[in-house]
């Protein structure tokens, strides 16, 4: 007599889910690490490569560049040949990157491999399509989306607290190579990570690699991004900064047409056209210029001795530190709550509330930026609206684009909130320029007058965010504004 085991039961797909989101974390604890590690040890860095400070902000401007580039190309490719592989090969070029700044003898080396670290900019995008693709069919694909998107996002701001206290405590008592492979080991550990735990899905969209597209896309953002590096430089009176931004601007109009005559751009104009694109597409533009180019004016504001020149905090930079780790919990808080946000106010309402929350925050910096609580609390303010728009742009991106597209719709998120980032970057650097130039950064110090520009900024770039969303049709948030219960979610 022989008798049949019952079948395996498969796991449920929220027990499924959990798992993948854990993996997916590690992806996130990581990128953390990279993005908090080496903001406390740039002065240690320059005097290991027997460069000045001021040499250091070509490495932001390689990594702006890259990250900006890489994203549509990698973006796409994951749509082709399915994410997994493309999450693989943006960490291995991210590794090779870390690796290469352990190694660098030279400047220029070193360069090499912070351009290349620029690659991990594609994973929070790619791993939200991962998620959304992986909730198809589950009748709650946009409340597992947004909600898996804040855990990323909130363990991401947490990791950016741990790298940054592990390099500041680290770097007195440590050689700067043992320092640099921290960072290197953490990623090339997140490669195997993924490589072991996220399932190989084939990609969901037919066709090919618009070569013709990226090489214009690469021109027109290389030219602009020259532009904006010269203007910081020489100043916004050099002719030769603006050439180099119009001729930028020119080659947009080839692309856009190239883009709309085919049927696989590498950047689908048609899509981020569409009412239900476009409003998401724009804030994430806008609200770059306040998360990625608002945040060294406001350590240098901190550090700026109020008995010199009548204004700032007269803070240590360990002080700074400080003020940042508060910035960055805000950010976590905001992730972390957007479920909730979203079930109150609706998917829609949560991203418009982040926007406000931004606008408020920098908008208070006008009338009260004379001591360190009221730094802290407008600076709080600003972090809650930041953590929950970053958790929930790619989310909203993914569920107003079609099934195929998912990829490109997420990762240009990341993308155009990188080119707003800097640009607003370079505007900010003319801001607080007192000579009009960053080339000279001794000549004196940035007038208050500068630093009320970058508040207003960044305030008036969110609200404008806030009204665009306000423009999206009301159906593009449905899918996302199914209300459940937190606990049963991922």
């Amino acid at each position: 007599m022989t008798t049949t085991r019952p079948p395996r039961s498969r796991p449920r797909p929220a027990h499924s889910l959990v798992t993948v989101v854990g993996f997916l974390v590690a992806v996130e604890f990581a990128s953390g690490v990279l993005q908090g590690f080496y903001t406390p040890i740039f002065s240690q860095i320059a005097d290991h490569l027997s460069i000045t400070d001021a040499d250091v902000n070509w490495f932001e401007a390689a990594q702006l560049i890259v990250s900006a580039l890489c994203v549509p190309l990698l973006a796409r490719l994951a749509d082709l040949v399915g994410h997994k592989k493309v999450l693989l090969i943006s960490t291995a070029v991210t590794a090779l990157g870390s690796w290469i700044l352990v190694l660098a003898p030279s400047f220029t080396t070193f360069l090499i491999g912070w351009a290349l670290q620029g690659a991990y900019v594609v994973w929070l995008p790619i791993e939200v399509a991962i998620i959304y693709r992986r909730t198809a069919g589950t009748g709650r694909q946009g409340v597992l989306t947004r909600r898996a998107a804040g855990v990323l996002v909130g363990a991401l701001e947490l990791s950016v607290i741990i790298g940054a206290v592990t390099s500041g405590a680290l770097v007195e008592s440590w050689s700067m190579p043992a320092l640099l492979s921290l960072p290197a080991i953490v990623v090339t550990a997140c490669l195997l990570l993924i490589w072991w735990g996220i399932e190989d899905l084939p990609g969901t969209s037919t066709g090919g690699i618009d070569w013709r597209g990226y090489a214009l896309i690469t021109a027109s953002l290389g030219l602009v991004m020259t532009g904006l590096i010269a203007v910081r430089l020489d100043g916004p009176g050099s002719p030769v900064p603006w050439l180099f931004i119009t001729a930028g601007l020119l080659v947009l109009v080839p692309f856009v047409r190239h883009s709309a005559s085919i049927e696989d751009p590498v950047v689908d104009v048609r899509l981020l056209a569409t009412p239900a694109q476009w409003p998401v597409q724009l804030t994430a533009f806008l609200f770059g210029m306040s998360v990625l180019g608002a945040q060294i004016p406001l350590s240098t504001f901190a550090q700026t001795e109020p008995s010199e020149v009548g204004y700032g905090l007269g803070a240590e930079a360990s002080f700074v530190s400080l003020l940042v780790a508060g910035y960055v919990i805000a950010m976590a808080v905001g992730a972390f709550t957007l479920p909730l946000t979203s079930r109150w106010f609706g998917a829609r309402g949560a991203l418009i509330l982040g926007c406000l929350l931004v606008a408020l925050g920098y908008g208070l910096f006008l009338p009260f930026h004379d001591s360190t609580a009221q730094t802290l609390a407008n600076m709080m303010v600003a972090g809650i609206g930041s953590g929950a728009l970053v958790a929930a742009l790619p989310a909203a991106a993914a569920s107003a684009a079609p099934p195929e597209r998912t990829g490109f719709a997420t990762g240009m998120t990341n993308a155009i909130k990188t080119v707003g980032g800097a640009i607003a970057s370079s505007i900010f650097a003319i801001a607080l320029a007192s000579t009009g130039s960053l080339g000279e950064p001794d000549a004196g110090h940035a007038p208050l007058s500068g630093y009320l520009t970058v508040w207003a900024v960044c305030s008036v770039s969110a609200l404008v965010a806030a009204a665009c969303l306000l423009l999206a049709p009301k159906h593009v948030f449905e899918r996302a504004d199914e209300v459940e219960d937190v606990l049963p979610a991922v």
